[in-house]
């Protein structure tokens, strides 16, 4: 089973996380799983950018961003090239690298 390596992250996992997940299963649904609280407002629907994630390592192996990720992604805050919404991004058989940006669209917009 692949593993998802989560980068440490000050307020969501701070000493970062290590998780098996099942192929098949989204990155944000193997997080939350585990107990790490990824923001996903839309309830993993595609309709925000609250769950962007940049994948480090092992993006070869995750299914294609559709349109309408793409669209939505372009509004994220701190697009990189390696941004996928978590919601979205699909873990198929390779390990994975994952980085949670350190602020989302809402703690911007919220004055955080």
């Amino acid at each position: 089973m692949p593993q998802i390596i989560f980068l440490p992250h000050e307020d969501i996992c701070p000493e970062g996380a290590v998780v098996e997940a099942e192929p098949g299963t989204s990155i944000c649904d193997a997080a939350l799983k585990q107990g790490i609280d990824i923001e996903h407002a839309c309830e993993k629907s595609c309709a925000c950018t609250t769950c962007h994630v940049y994948i480090r390592e092992g993006s070869d192996s995750l299914n294609e961003a559709e349109e309408e990720e793409d669209d939505l992604l372009d509004k994220a805050w701190g697009l990189e090239p390696d941004s996928r919404l978590s919601c979205q991004a699909i873990v198929d058989d390779q390990d994975l690298v994952v980085e949670i940006p350190k602020y989302t669209i809402n703690m911007v917009s919220e004055s955080h």
